[in-house]
């Protein structure tokens, strides 16, 4: 069984910075890709950013390009996610999830087989 947990979120000013960690434990030796996605109250959860294990490949969601990175350290198998220049709109439950199969891309949410806890962000004006 695979363990993801999260951390790093908190209250920040608009235009500030959060880093978000992203650990994996448990049988996660082979797994193909990790993500980022979140969920907004009242609203359906959203893919954020991806990264292939290997590193060759990113993904990001429209609205983050420039301003978020995904980044990962195979040896701890840790997957970080630094947000800059927030905005109110990105206050949300951020949600690491780990896929466990080669696909094309990591962008759909229903793909990943492995899910964390969340971590709240809030981005006050």
């Amino acid at each position: 069984q695979v363990q993801l947990v999260e951390s790093g979120g908190g209250l920040v000013q608009a235009g500030g910075s959060l880093s978000l960690t992203c650990a994996a434990s448990g049988r996660s030796f082979g797994a193909y890709a990790m993500g980022w996605f979140r969920q907004a109250p009242g609203k359906e959860r959203e893919f954020v950013a991806a990264i292939r294990w290997s590193g060759e490949n990113t993904w990001y969601a429209d609205f983050v390009k420039g301003r978020f990175t995904i980044s990962r350290d195979n040896a701890k198998e840790t997957v970080y996610l630094q947000m800059n220049s927030l905005k109110p709109e990105d206050t949300a439950v951020y949600y690491c999830a780990l896929d466990m199969h080669y696909a094309l891309t990591y962008t759909a949410a229903p793909q990943y087989d492995y899910w964390g806890q969340g971590t709240q962000v809030t981005v006050s004006s």
